[in-house]
């Protein structure tokens, strides 16, 4: 028993040792990243009501009162140029209702102020999200 704590203590000693001559560690800055893609966005909270080609038809799409909206015709609509804009402010706050109806489409900005924590982030997923989109259009 003895033998084994005086290996131990040998074998603590020389490990420690050892550990003063390797290099320092270089300490890097984090990195910003770009925050999710706008495809991956698009496939987790989208295209379940909108469909894998954002033209309407997803799997929950039967289910709702109004068809969803088909995505890929949103600049055509739109004169030619993708609506920014407009589909930023629906994706965060919500479509504009009447006053008696209630939005067809969920409100994403407070849940992604819930999974990304900070503004900016929730900014540039969004961005990503309507880039993808403009990506979508038909021609």
């Amino acid at each position: 028993m003895r033998l084994t704590v005086i290996f131990s203590a040998l074998l603590v000693m020389a490990c420690a040792a050892t550990g003063q001559n390797n290099p320092a560690v270089r300490k890097a800055s984090i990195q910003p990243t770009d925050g999710p893609s706008g495809r991956q966005t698009y496939q987790y909270y989208c295209a379940s009501c909108h469909g894998e080609n954002a033209k309407g038809g997803g799997p929950a799409a039967a289910a709702l009162k109004t068809p969803p909206t088909d995505l890929t015709k949103l600049a055509k609509e739109n004169g030619g140029k993708f609506p920014y804009e407009y589909v930023g402010g629906v994706v965060r706050f919500g479509k504009p209702i009447s006053a008696h109806g209630s939005p067809d489409m969920p409100v994403w900005g407070p849940i992604f102020n819930m999974v990304d924590y900070d503004e900016m982030t929730v900014r540039k997923r969004i961005k990503n999200l309507c880039e993808y989109l403009a990506s979508l259009q038909e021609k």
